[in-house]
Order: C-alpha cells, then structure tokens, then sequence
C-alpha cells in the first residue's frame, strides 16, 4: 500500500503554491510514495481579494478537515503574516477539533515551509510559532536541519528557508521562488516523504 503524503497549502499570490509544487515532486521521486497537493479553504470574499489584486486560485482541490485522517504524513505550507501563519490556514487548523479529540493525527509525521516578505519577515518565527499546531494533535515534527547540504550556507544569492524547512521571498509581491529555493523545496518533499514511509514501514 502507498504511503500518503499530503501537502497542504494556502497561497494568496503564488509563492507558496510555487515551492508546494516542487515539494510535491521530490515527495513523488521517492519510490511507493503518494503525492498529493491540497489548499486549504479563503476566507476572504472575492470583493477584497479583488482589491488585493491576488490572481484567481489555481484547481488544486480544497482539503477538508477529516481529509487529513486518511494521509501518512503532512507538509503544511502558508505566507507569513506578521511572522505567524496566514490567518487562513489558522482557520482551518482551528477546524481540526474533531481530529484532536480523537488524536487520529498523532504519531504522524509533518514539515512546513513558508513565504515572507523580506528577510526580517519571519523565515523562522513562522515556522517555530506554527509548531504549537502539532503539538497539540501529537504529530512529528520534521525539521529539514542542514541536510540540505552546501545550499544552507549559500550567501552569494538571496534565499529564503531555515533548518526549519523551505522558504522564499516574496518582497513586493514580484519575485519568485528562485532556483536554489526550488531545490530545496524538492529535497525537503523527498526528505519528508522518505521519513514517512519508513515510519509508516515500522509501524
């Protein structure tokens, strides 16, 4: 049987869907392993995204709460908003109660990337602060640390990620994910996925 991960993500203008897309792929690479992408529900109205000038969203399907039970392993991705997780993803784990009371999450392994504005923006408080998240529904935290490699230490060229997990700049709103941000969101997918499926191997 295949092992699922599942990687959940809100993304208002595109970065974080970028680095999720990568991720989905170094998860795919790893042999028995089931890749799957999901957002997690806008609670914005079209009126004030449209005044965000935030695109249409993309037709990743839309995840629901008691969709979570059914996957191995998580990676949760979101912007940061004043160094936390964007308020819609807070949501939705806010809609998780039904899980937590029943702890169908525990002993469940889950990783988390993210987009910040500038490099003050929260490339690591984002992250620490969401942890509180699966702590409460008793899963696993997984830090990328530096198995990265020489990428970690790269200081020539702007790039967003801690040993927390992947990560991108934003800035204005115009950059992208670069291409060292991109491998490194694949190596964290493939690092996630491969721990995973040996937990889900043991059990």
């Amino acid at each position: 049987m295949a092992t699922k991960v599942y990687i959940v993500y809100y993304s208002m203008y595109g970065h974080v869907e970028k680095l999720a897309e990568e991720i989905k792929k170094g998860a795919a690479s790893v042999e028995g392993v089931e890749a799957t992408l999901w957002q997690v529900p806008e609670t914005l109205s079209e009126e004030i995204l449209g005044k965000m000038c935030a695109p249409p969203k993309s037709d990743v399907p839309i995840i629901t709460p008691n969709d979570l039970a059914e996957a191995d392993g998580f990676i949760f991705g979101f912007p940061t908003r004043f160094g936390m997780m964007s308020a819609q993803f807070k949501a939705f784990m806010d809609a998780t109660g039904g899980l937590w009371r029943t702890q169908q999450l525990a002993g469940k392994p889950a990783g988390i990337f993210y987009s910040t504005g500038s490099q003050g923006g929260g490339q690591e408080t984002t992250p620490l602060t969401a942890i509180t998240q699966l702590v409460h529904h008793g899963m696993i935290f997984v830090p990328m640390g530096y198995s990265f490699g020489a990428g970690m230490f790269e200081m020539e060229q702007v790039k967003g990620g801690s040993p927390y997990g992947a990560g991108t700049y934003a800035g204005d709103g115009s950059r992208m994910p670069s291409e060292l941000e991109l491998a490194q969101a694949f190596h964290q997918g493939k690092y996630i996925a491969g721990i995973t499926k040996k937990l889900k191997t043991a059990a």
